[in-house]
C-alpha cells in the first residue's frame, strides 16, 4: 500500500512533528497528508499540513482560527515615502490608534456587514457570540503572528499586507463542533460530512471564512485612510490579492472527491495567486500555484516557526530584536512583547521557498518597511 505521507521540507522534521504526522496517517479515512516546508508542531494537528479525507471532517485539521489568511494591496507611491522618520512614526501612530489589537470599545464598534449579520449560524450560542464578541472583534488584528505590514517590491512600490483571521469566533466554532464529533483512530474528533452535524460545521466554516476576509479588508481600508492622511497617496484597488490558509472544502484529487483540510497551508492550484509572508524582518512573496497534485495543490502559508514562543522569549533579547529589525520601522515600545515574533524565531523564508519550488512560483518579492504587531 503506498504511503499516505508526502513531504516538501527544509530539513527532516523533528521527532515530535514526525510522530504527529504518522498518527494522522493511521486514520483509515485519511487519503493523504501533504507536509509543507513551514511545518511545525501544534496541538493535535501540525501547522503546515494539507490533509485529505474521504468521508469525514476533522475540525482540528483546520484549527481554531478558521479563515486566517492574507490580504495585500499596493499604493500609488514608492517606499521612499516612508524614508522620513517623522512620517513613519505618524503612520505607526495612526495604525495603533485606528486598528485595535483585541477589540473595539463598545461605543466604537459598528455593526457587522450585512452578509455576516443576516447569515445564520448553526446554534443559538454562536448567534449570541456573533452579536457580541464577533462585532467587537471585527476589524481588529489579534496577537501572536498576526500583523499589518508595509512593504516594498522589486520596483520599490509600496504595498500593504494584512494577516489576521476569524478572531474568537473561529475557536468557538471549532470547540462546539468537536463536542459533536466522535474520536477516530488518530485520536481526533471527526464528523461525518454527510450528516446534519457535518453540514452544520461546514456552514459555520463558510461564515468564519467570510468574517475573516471581510475583517482583513476592513483593516486594509482603515490603514489606507491612515496612509492617505499622512502621505497623501491612495490604494490601487486593481492590485488586490488575498488567500485563506485555515479552511476545508471539497476538491477532486487522484480522481476522487475528497475533503481537503488546510491548517497553515494555502491553495496552490495551477496559476492560482497566493501570498506567503516571511518574518517581520525578512522578505515576503506573492506567488502563483503550480497545481502539484501530490501536494493536494497546496503550498506553505509562511516561513514557519523554528523556535517555540517560550524558547524565543528566553533566548532572544530586546537588543537582538532591534539589530535584526534594522531598516524596518516598528514600535520599539512593544519590543519585549515581540520577542517571540523576532525573525530568528522563524525559518529562513528563502529555504522554505526553495523547498517548495515544485508547488508554487514567486511572482513578486517584497521587503518589510514598516511592521505593526500587537505582541
Amino acid at each position: 500500500m503506498p504511503s499516505k505521507l508526502e513531504q516538501w521540507v527544509v530539513d527532516p522534521p523533528p521527532t515530535d512533528v514526525r510522530q504527529a504526522l504518522e498518527r494522522l496517517c493511521r486514520e483509515e479515512d485519511v487519503h493523504r497528508v501533504a507536509v509543507m516546508p513551514d511545518v511545525h508542531l501544534s496541538k493535535e494537528v501540525c501547522v503546515g499540513v494539507a490533509l485529505a479525507t474521504r468521508r469525514t471532517l476533522i475540525p482540528a485539521a483546520v484549527g481554531g482560527d478558521i479563515g486566517c489568511g492574507m490580504a495585500a494591496v499596493a499604493f500609488d507611491t514608492t517606499a521612499d515615502a516612508l524614508a522620513n522618520a517623522r512620517d513613519a512614526a505618524a503612520v505607526l501612530d495612526g495604525l495603533v490608534r485606528s486598528i485595535p489589537i483585541m477589540r473595539h470599545r463598545r461605543s466604537a464598534a459598528g455593526p457587522l456587514p450585512a452578509e455576516l449579520d443576516h447569515q445564520p449560524l448553526s446554534c443559538e450560542e454562536l448567534d449570541t457570540r456573533k452579536s457580541g464578541d464577533a462585532a467587537l472583534q471585527f476589524g481588529t488584528l489579534g496577537r501572536g503572528n498576526h500583523f499589518l505590514e508595509l512593504q516594498a517590491d522589486e520596483d520599490d512600490r509600496l504595498w500593504l499586507m494584512v494577516h489576521s483571521g476569524s478572531r474568537g469566533m473561529g475557536q468557538a466554532i471549532r470547540e462546539l463542533h468537536e463536542q459533536r464529533g466522535a474520536k477516530n483512530r488518530a485520536g481526533l474528533r471527526a464528523l461525518d460530512a454527510s450528516s446534519a452535524d457535518g453540514a452544520a460545521y461546514l456552514g459555520d466554516v463558510r461564515w468564519a471564512l467570510c468574517y475573516a476576509q471581510q475583517s482583513r479588508w476592513r483593516m486594509a481600508t482603515v490603514a489606507g485612510q491612515v496612509i492617505r492622511d499622512v502621505l497623501g497617496v491612495d490604494m490601487d484597488a486593481r492590485t488586490k490579492l488575498e488567500c485563506h490558509h485555515n479552511f476545508v472544502r471539497r476538491e477532486t484529487h487522484d480522481g476522487r472527491e475528497l475533503w481537503v483540510h488546510r491548517k497553515g497551508a494555502i491553495s496552490a492550484r495551477s496559476d492560482e495567486p497566493g501570498i506567503i509572508p516571511g518574518s517581520m524582518g525578512s522578505a515576503s512573496f506573492h506567488v502563483v500555484g503550480r497545481g502539484h497534485s501530490a501536494a493536494l495543490c497546496s503550498s506553505s502559508h509562511g516561513a514557519g516557526r523554528c523556535m517555540s514562543r517560550t524558547e524565543a522569549r528566553k533566548s532572544i533579547s530586546p537588543d537582538r530584536l532591534h539589530r535584526s529589525m534594522k531598516g524596518v520601522w516598528f514600535d520599539h515600545r512593544r519590543a519585549r512583547r515581540l520577542l517571540d515574533e523576532a525573525p530568528e524565531a522563524y525559518k529562513d523564508i528563502g529555504a522554505v521557498m526553495k523547498a517548495q519550488r515544485a508547488l508554487t512560483r514567486a511572482t513578486r518579492r517584497l521587503r518589510p518597511v514598516l511592521s505593526f504587531k500587537g505582541g
